[in-house]
């Protein structure tokens, strides 16, 4: 019981980072609830064999409600482009549905170390930056969204995220401009998370020997920590962007990335 409410504990603190960088940088999260519910979860009893899978699936799950909370911060700035979902919704939903089967055919340590290379390349990208462009022009074809966003939410539901590391630079090279791109973003994250998060608790239902707690590979306790904290703090977030050198930010938080991805790497 010690070890439930420490964890519990350290997930109301990690919610209130996870929120907050999501609606600063526009990112759900994943890439930092990952890591640390490598580190919790073992102390209430996850095997190695499943843990990183359940912490992809709970960080997936706790995205939900914190993306919403920054989607709705973004969607009353008019910073959301809703006419270009209909387009993009289809490959979300696809991709993410697909993720938790496709996590199964990959070995624990597999999917650690994927998620510490993937890490550690979104941590380069925030670095040095892409040359966007600085113009709105046409977005692709509906076919070419359709592939391109099914690919991103298979690789985001995969490692756990929102998707925000990858799609920004995306709609940005497509000429979206940039806040735009981030309130983009923060709503797709929602149905990332949302059909991710699922696709887990269905390949993750049957898996024995899983504490108690668990909704297939979604670690309850945990989640409600997160989601407690995250959405309160998420449109604080949103506040903070328009105010604080950004840029700058997601520099030193992507040298902290590296940090992390090589840890991960090498354990």
């Amino acid at each position: 019981m010690d070890s439930l409410f420490l964890l519990f504990i350290s997930c109301l603190f990690l919610g209130c980072v996870i929120g907050f960088m999501a609606g600063l940088l526009g990112i759900g999260g994943g890439i930092i609830a990952v890591p640390i519910l490598l580190y919790l979860l073992p102390s209430v009893g996850f095997d190695v064999t499943v843990l990183p899978h359940v912490a992809i699936a709970t960080s997936l799950a706790a995205i939900i409600l914190t993306s919403l909370s920054s989607a709705r911060a973004h969607h009353k700035q008019g910073n959301i482009p809703w006419p270009l979902l209909k387009s993009v919704l289809p490959g979300l939903i696809l991709g993410s549905l697909s993720a938790g089967f496709i996590s199964s055919l990959f070995s624990a340590d597999l999917l650690q170390t994927s998620f510490a290379v993937f890490v550690i390349c979104m941590a380069v990208q925030m670095i040095f930056p892409y040359g966007f462009s600085k113009a709105d022009k046409p977005m692709p074809s509906t076919s070419i969204l359709f592939a391109v966003s099914t690919v991103i939410a298979i690789i985001a539901a995969l490692m756990g995220i929102g998707g925000g590391v990858l799609l920004i630079p995306f709609l940005s090279w497509c000429g979206l401009q940039m806040k735009s791109a981030i309130g983009f973003s923060s709503a797709s994250g929602v149905f990332i998370a949302l059909f991710g998060s699922a696709s887990y608790v269905i390949s993750g239902w049957n898996v024995s020997d899983l504490p108690e707690w668990t909704l297939g590979y979604v670690y309850l306790p945990a989640l409600l920590g997160i989601v407690m904290t995250s959405v309160l703090i998420a449109p604080l977030g949103v506040k903070a962007a328009s105010i604080w050198p950004t840029k700058v930010l997601k520099r030193i938080f992507a040298l902290l990335l590296v940090v992390v991805g090589v840890k991960l790497a090498i354990t």
